[in-house]
């Protein structure tokens, strides 16, 4: 019973929410207000045993009425166009739409907030700094070999089966890959085993910065070592934005010059050469030590380098 001029109970049952849950079926079937034949609402939870809704304790909903205690229910009076306490849920016109209005303008707007942020519209998508550098679909014809045949070695005569330098390239809007291969021979060698491998490869990251992950995958090498050999690593100054040199060591201290890796980063463009040596004992041929391989292919790479950026031109 109510005195008159009394205020409404603020802890009384709140309204409806016309997007909240649809209250359970009834024995036909049928939810209130759903003529028959018609779709069920999609969004509605579905009914429980003894038509208790979610969070509901001994209370059924009656029709058109929100389950007391379901979790994350909105108390009737808060967010925007809410009825307030103790109104009629059908109240004052577009009272539904403007709460559900009133959301989505709010939702939109965080949204479109970490949109700029993250820039998530493209205009703030970082442009790829290629400083010149063009793609060749032969690196072969443009990597310097001056160098390693001034140190006694000439290049291996191309068969039938296999061609030699060999290149391949793959041109990409996402990355641009080059590479070459070339077997060399001591020159004048007429006695022992000798096998001289030289690859070069450039790379042109047109989507991906590849700075951050450039020097930590030439500083892992220093983790990687077996019974027989280890690596050592160090950093090349006065060539490309950074570049590391990977040393194969043998067990025994020795630095021979088998295994030797330069790695450059320029901008965007990475390039790396690797050499391989092995030499057999019966052969007569002293092979280069690891740091005269080292300044082979800083010359090599620079004047590689160069060429490549002329390709754009």
């Amino acid at each position: 019973m109510s005195i008159p001029g009394e205020q409404p109970n603020p802890y009384a049952q709140p309204p409806a929410n016309p997007y909240g849950n649809v209250p359970p079926q009834p024995a036909g079937g049928q939810p209130p207000g759903q003529q028959s034949g018609q779709a069920p609402n999609p969004y509605a939870y579905p009914p429980t045993p003894g038509g208790m809704q979610p969070g509901q304790q001994g209370q059924q909903a009656g029709p058109g009425q929100v389950p007391a205690g379901y979790p994350g229910q909105v108390p009737g009076g808060y967010g925007p166009g809410a009825p307030a306490p103790g109104a009629p849920a059908a109240g004052g016109k577009g009272r539904g739409p403007l709460w559900a209005v009133g959301g989505a303008v709010v939702a939109s707007a965080v949204w479109a907030g970490v949109l700029f942020a993250t820039g998530g519209f493209g205009d703030d998508d970082p442009k790829p700094e290629l400083g010149g550098y063009a793609f060749t679909g032969n690196l072969c014809k443009i990597t310097e070999y001056a160098p390693i045949e001034a140190a006694g070695f000439t290049k291996e005569a191309s068969s039938s089966t296999r061609e030699n330098p060999q290149a391949n390239g793959t041109e990409d809007e996402a990355l641009d890959s080059m590479d070459c291969n070339t077997d060399f021979e001591p020159s004048g060698s007429s006695s022992g085993y000798s096998s001289t491998w030289l690859a070069t490869s450039a790379r042109l990251h047109r989507k991906t910065d590849p700075t951050a992950e450039f020097g930590p995958q030439y500083r892992a090498y220093k983790n990687q070592k077996s019974s027989s050999y280890s690596y050592k690593v160090n950093e090349v100054v006065g060539i490309g934005d950074e570049a590391y040199l990977v040393t194969q060591v043998d067990k025994d201290g020795k630095d021979e010059g088998k295994y030797v890796i330069l790695g450059i980063r320029d901008g965007w463009m990475t390039y790396q050469t690797s050499w391989s040596n092995y030499t057999s004992s019966t052969s007569s041929t002293t092979p280069p030590d690891s740091a005269k391989v080292a300044e082979m292919l800083k010359e090599s790479a620079k004047a590689t380098m160069e060429r490549l950026q002329k390709k754009a031109e």
